[in-house]
């Protein structure tokens, strides 16, 4: 065992303090990496406070992780020491299911294991990124391009992966109207790399204040939600909208900007239960649905992809002991667009 300073939530709702964890030796398929960059996403929040329920404490945090590789177990084939490589929501699943033969790992239904607030094959709690190192198999490993710097690649590895995955299933792409609701740390990925797959972009914000942003990020339109022309102009336009808020919304007021046949994804998970009358899904073939994160092998094409395209997330790098104060500022969407913790601090 090795043990490393990492950050974390002692109790529930309780701030994140510096702590200590034990990190395994490295097994024979294992790599250690030194850590380097740990994204805040929102969904950190949510499981800190127990907002989708109760958790394991205590709690580190962190499922966008960027860093070097420090050591690799005698059976590794995948990578060396040296190798940039990130690592995203999940360090395990059963691989023996259908959706974990399918590379649908992130649909596991013989027991995928979280990077954190999980329990592993080990019977051991896992930790996340908000700590000095961590030791992952190199099959949930992934390999950061050379076009992407590690500080702005964090984030891709849940913020990036879990809008491309909708995007790409529902075909987001040329002659394809898209609209991303929220202009978040999801949703300003989702605007790029929609933007990237050729489809017409539309920010759906509640205010205006980020529409230079989201216009220079590659969205071709950008509409208040809070004015309620908005609805009125846009009904009936979009192929697909993604949803990224977290907050319960009108679904019934969005589904009516779907054309026929389109598509309602949602990738933001409200803590509360929302409203839906169905005849806004029965009127016009509509569909209401929610996605994951993506797998393995689609969270490697996304990467790629964004090295491709000249792109990771746009980003405030924080030090370790503003962690507390940056929980509060996405909470108050007061971030462009995501928080990332420099590791260097953590210590």
């Amino acid at each position: 065992m090795t043990t490393v300073v990492a950050y974390a939530a002692p109790a529930a709702k309780a701030p994140l303090e510096r702590t200590t964890i034990e990190r395994r030796e490295v097994r024979e398929h294992d790599v250690l990496i030194d850590i380097k960059f740990a994204g805040i996403c929102h969904s950190d929040i949510h499981q800190a406070r127990e907002g989708w329920g109760k958790a394991i404490f205590p709690m580190v945090p962190g499922h966008e992780i960027a860093g070097i590789v420090a050591e690799v177990g005698s059976g590794v084939t995948k990578f060396k020491v040296g190798d940039r490589v990130g690592v995203g929501c999940l360090v395990d699943s059963c691989r023996e299911c259908d959706n974990c033969a399918a590379g649908l790992e992130q649909y596991c239904t013989g027991g995928g294991v979280g990077t954190y607030n999980a329990v592993g094959k080990d019977g051991e709690p896992t930790y996340g990124g908000y700590s000095q190192k961590i030791v992952v198999d190199e099959n949930y490993t992934l390999r950061i391009p050379d076009g992407i710097s590690l500080d702005v690649a964090a984030p891709l590895l849940c913020a990036g992966i879990t809008t491309y995955s909708p995007l790409k299933h529902w075909n987001a792409g040329p002659g394809k109207k898209v609209a991303v609701l929220g202009m978040g740390g999801l949703g300003h990925m989702g605007v790029k790399i929609a933007h990237a797959l050729g489809a017409e972009v539309t920010v759906l914000s509640q205010s205006l204040r980020k529409k230079d942003d989201g216009l220079k990020l590659g969205a071709d339109h950008y509409h208040a939600t809070s004015d309620p022309e908005t609805f009125k102009a846009l009904r009936g336009t979009f192929d697909l909208i993604l949803s990224t808020v977290s907050a319960p919304l009108d679904l019934d007021a969005y589904l009516a900007l779907l054309r026929t046949d389109g598509a309602f994804v949602n990738v933001g998970a409200p803590e509360e239960p929302v409203r839906l009358n169905l005849f806004s899904v029965i009127g016009g073939r509509k569909t209401l649905a929610g996605s994951g994160i993506g797998g393995i092998r689609e969270t490697q094409e996304m990467l790629d992809f964004c090295a491709a395209h000249g792109f990771g997330a746009e980003i405030e790098l924080i030090g370790a002991s503003e962690i507390n104060e940056a929980y509060e500022r996405v909470l108050a969407s007061d971030v462009r667009y995501r928080f990332v913790i420099d590791a260097a601090t953590i210590q």
